[in-house]
């Protein structure tokens, strides 16, 4: 069973894509802000290695943000 940490961050994760999909829909954000947010996000995880934080954290949320830019999980894109 996973932890409440393990369940609290997929239900955040979850939550903020519906949330971004949903000000793409509303034509609120394009998807380049939408992906301008996404890589920020990365690049702040990414800065933060070295820190004197956890590191591998930092780094698991920083490849987790670039998979998800890579598979467009947070932009409806036409199929095709």
């Amino acid at each position: 069973m996973p932890t409440i940490n393990e369940l609290s961050g997929v239900a955040a994760l979850s939550i903020c894509e519906s949330l971004l999909l949903a000000m793409n829909d509303g034509k609120l954000l394009s998807e380049p802000e939408i992906m301008g947010i996404l890589k920020d996000a990365a690049a702040t995880h990414e800065g933060a290695i070295g820190s004197g934080g956890d590191d591998e954290t930092h780094r698991g949320v920083a490849a987790l943000i670039d998979r998800i830019i890579a598979g467009g999980n947070s932009v409806r894109r036409p199929a095709g």
